[in-house]
Formats: C-alpha cells, sequence, structure tokens
C-alpha cells in the first residue's frame, strides 16, 4: 500500500550552511555573453540566481555580485529550477572579494 503525501518522508536539505534572503545584482560571463540575474538568497558557499535562461547542472562562469565594490566569483551550477534560475556553488577568486563577502555575510547574520 502506497504512504499517503502527507505522510511521506520529507526529502533532506542538503545544504551545510544557512541562507540568508539577499537582494543583489549580478553579472554572469559566460564565454563572450553577459547574462543579467539577480541574486535572491545566499550563504558562505552558495546563493540562488533568478535568471529566465539558467545554464545547466555542471556549468562552470565566472560572475561579478554587484555590490558597491563588485565581487568577483568562480560558480558552478548545482541546481536547475527551470524558468526561475538555478543554484550555484562558489568560490571566491580573490582576497579582496572574499573580504568584502565575509562583510556582507557578517551583517546579514546580524539582521
Amino acid at each position: 500500500m502506497p504512504i499517503p503525501p502527507e505522510r511521506a518522508p520529507m526529502a533532506p536539505d542538503r545544504r551545510r550552511a544557512a541562507r540568508y534572503p539577499f537582494k543583489a545584482e549580478m553579472e554572469v560571463e559566460w564565454g563572450s555573453a553577459i547574462l543579467r540575474g539577480q541574486v535572491l538568497d545566499i550563504s558562505v558557499k552558495g546563493l540562488f540566481i533568478e535568471v529566465s535562461d539558467p545554464l545547466w547542472v555542471g556549468a562552470s562562469f565566472s560572475a561579478r555580485l554587484l555590490l558597491e565594490e563588485p565581487v568577483h566569483l568562480d560558480c558552478v551550477v548545482r541546481r536547475v529550477e527551470p524558468g526561475k534560475g538555478m543554484g550555484v556553488l562558489f568560490e571566491v577568486s580573490d582576497q579582496e572579494s572574499r573580504a568584502r563577502l565575509t562583510a556582507l555575510l557578517e551583517k546579514l547574520v546580524q539582521k
């Protein structure tokens, strides 16, 4: 006998870090094209980018989080929601960007 949906176990949340609501513009550098999207949430290692035509799972790209001083990120797509956006894992490519991102996350944690 099948398990009713209301009694089915929830899928585990595989995230290792808390995500925080955050809105900022982002430029995705994909080959010679620049795609624009909006970040909806962010964590220490990942974020969700709202974009109408997301890339595919496994796609790698460089991006700039457009803050007062941009933060440069190297990203890999981990999850795609067609027509909505993509969840990405990122690494910060330089010390200055790492310091700006750390300061941003500290502010978000305090909210």
